[in-house]
């Protein structure tokens, strides 16, 4: 099982993201997904650069907090080898969300990875079934990171 990590971005406010345990705790997810030969890119970007993503990706010109790219599906999957896929996180925004919730920037950082981990699986949340699955499987997911 393998993480790479890249990032985080230039220094922003408050942003300082512990990167040995957000790869602690995405090798920690990927054997409570059942994923132990798989392999998981992380990136850690600013608003402009998941923007930019989000604009191309998905036709919205703004950032977002966190977009997965699956390689489980698609043109690639033939070719992904033991990849997932890639989660991009902006920290930006996640020093934003965690100080509107409360939270410390490592426990925003890496519940934004459980959410982007289950997109890659699969999970959606666009129907309120598919949002009740995938908030238990996130809540499931952070216990096992904080133990």
């Amino acid at each position: 099982m393998a993480v790479s990590l890249s990032g985080p971005p230039p220094a922003v406010r408050g942003s300082r993201v512990d990167t040995r345990l957000l790869a602690t705790r995405a090798r920690a997810l990927l054997r409570g997904v059942a994923q132990v030969r798989s392999e998981l890119s992380i990136a850690l970007v600013d608003d402009a650069e998941i923007a930019e993503l989000n604009h191309s990706w998905r036709g919205r010109a703004r950032p977002t907090d966190v977009l997965s790219f699956s390689l489980l599906e698609g043109e690639h999957q033939l070719h992904r080898g033991n990849l997932l896929g890639d989660v991009v996180i902006s920290v930006e925004t996640a020093v934003r969300q965690a100080a509107a919730r409360h939270r410390g920037l490592d426990e925003e950082v890496a519940r934004l990875l459980i959410h982007g981990l289950l997109h890659l699986l699969g999970h959606d949340h666009r129907r309120s079934a598919e949002a009740r699955l995938m908030r238990r499987e996130e809540r499931r997911l952070w216990r096992e990171v904080r133990s």
